[in-house]
């Protein structure tokens, strides 16, 4: 006789009443969420809402001080890693975990490499490339399994991550922002993964600061607010102001600042620019005074690598670079510090930032010079620096001597954009200044964004999310292949024209 099918009514996984805490933190207080088969759950909330603590402990991680975890009706106070992944749960985690020296199947099969022979076992790479390569059509990767991780921008790292999860035939999925780092197109690719996840009876839950996305992909949204469940909204209650509401406890009027300003002169001028990722295409780039210009486009379409060039990290193969009117002769950081031009890099764990240190020394760092007396830094100057920038930009912290490591992703950025405000910029180059940070941090950077334009800082944005391009820019120029295939004016801002003009075609 034949077993009856799952009921997929019924959770398949239970966290009841989960307790956590740390040394005068309440991490989690007494949360529960239920998984059913095929279900798609969108889990919002704040940077230190409880999110990550609570993942950890599906993931056996962490351990909780209190409450019961149930799977298919056994229960146990909590999870080893191991009794996890026995139980089909799967992270697709924000920070990227792979080895850069190994190819794309050794990432997807590390620690549980497939092995061929007999008493002297050999790893079996032809067979896991092979398991590999249709995982990778699922998801329309335009990599190999062969290739090199290192040789694999941060949005194709961020699909080998998701081909791990898949290759381990989970029953639930854990996406923790996945789209941070992907293009429009390649998230629309993500959205029908999680469609076609869900009906096969795979279970996903979704952790994005991207509410948009949320609001169309999740069947339930569960809203965690200071370690505690919030608020629970059922597939037609899902909207941005609802979900919101919940995470601050309070209505948001509108995450987007309005244009202020008339835009003045030029401030950043870019003519005949030539980078090394496109040597044959140039670019032609005017950036004014007081005004936020985003740069969309695809990945690959080179935004990062004129952002580095400008920024003197890499060289220019040719072409010229003005700031107020005057040519920037040598391209190097520290000329391009010195005239006023500074980079927000897109990885701030990586290229802004140094964790281990503290928060007013990483401030200080670009600008040493200005708290230093006789050779030696004078640390009262600098914490009276790093305490100013922490109350004018509300970077929520112990104090300045805390590590920047301790920070969530929202303050660690304010961290990165403090250093450089101390320094009264002229241009700021932001590389997805809000990647992986929440609601109320995007509208404090966006607040913080538009309060510099007003002063006259001119702004280029580079950013992925739609969204965000329209709601916060004053103009878009859109990259295609190494060049700027178009600019739109306010009156012409929609996601067709952007798309149209990344693609590489015309608004004609």
């Amino acid at each position: 006789m034949n077993s009856a099918a799952p009921d997929s009514s019924q959770p398949f996984l239970e966290l009841i009443d989960i307790r956590k805490t740390y040394p005068g933190v309440v991490a989690l207080d007494a949360v529960s969420l239920a998984v059913r088969r095929g279900e798609v759950i969108g889990l919002v909330g704040e940077n230190g809402a409880g999110k990550s603590t609570l993942m950890k402990v599906l993931g056996g991680v962490v351990a909780p001080d209190a409450g019961t975890l149930r799977t298919d009706g056994i229960e146990r106070p909590a999870f080893t890693v191991k009794e996890s992944l026995a139980a089909g749960i799967a992270f697709v985690h924000q920070e990227l975990n792979l080895f850069e020296n190994l190819d794309v199947a050794a990432n997807v099969f590390i620690g549980r490499e497939m092995l061929r022979g007999g008493w002297m076992k050999l790893v079996d790479t032809q067979a896991m490339h092979a398991r590999v390569r249709p995982l990778l059509d699922r998801l329309g990767c335009d990599f190999r399994a062969d290739a090199l991780v290192e040789d694999l921008s941060l949005a194709q790292r961020q699909l080998v991550e998701i081909v791990k999860a898949l290759s381990l035939e989970a029953r639930l999925v854990i996406m923790d922002e996945p789209t941070s780092s992907l293009t429009i197109t390649e998230t629309e690719r993500l959205l029908r993964v999680i469609a076609g996840l869900k009906a096969d009876g795979v279970s996903v839950i979704f952790i994005s600061h991207r509410l948009h996305e949320v609001e169309r992909c999740a069947d339930r949204v569960v809203v965690l607010r200071d370690g505690r469940v919030a608020g629970e909204l059922q597939r037609h209650e899902i909207d941005h102001a609802a979900m919101i509401r919940l995470m601050i406890g309070r209505e948001l009027k509108g995450i987007y600042i309005p244009p202020g300003r008339a835009p003045g002169g030029e401030a950043l001028g870019v003519s005949g620019a030539r980078t090394a990722l496109y040597p044959e295409r140039t670019i032609e780039l005017s950036v004014r005074q007081g005004e936020i210009l985003g740069l969309a486009g695809l990945v690959g379409a080179g935004r990062t690598e004129l952002a580095r060039a400008l920024f003197g990290i890499d060289r220019l193969l040719a072409g010229s670079v003005r700031i107020d009117g005057a040519p920037v002769r040598a391209h190097t950081p520290r000329a391009a510090i010195e005239r006023g031009l500074y980079f927000v890099p897109e990885d701030r764990k990586r290229s802004g930032l140094l964790l281990d240190v503290s928060i007013a020394e990483n401030i200080s760092l670009p600008n040493l010079r200005a708290f230093a007396r006789r050779g030696i830094v004078d640390t009262d100057e600098e914490r009276r620096n790093a305490l100013r920038q922490k109350r004018e930009l509300n970077i929520r912290a112990p104090g300045v001597a805390s590590a920047a490591g301790q920070l969530s992703g929202g303050n660690q950025q304010k961290v990165v954009l403090a250093k450089w405000l101390s320094m009264k910029p002229r241009v700021m180059v932001l590389d997805e200044p809000t990647r992986g940070i929440d609601v109320g941090s995007k509208n404090d950077t966006y607040a913080l964004l538009r309060t510099l334009a007003d002063a006259g800082v001119a702004i280029l944005m580079i950013s992925s999310d739609m969204e965000e391009v329209i709601g916060v820019c004053d103009r878009i120029a859109v990259m295609h292949e190494g060049h700027i295939s178009g600019l739109l004016e306010r009156a012409q801002f929609s996601e067709q024209n952007v798309l149209r003009l990344a693609v590489g075609g015309s608004l004609t």
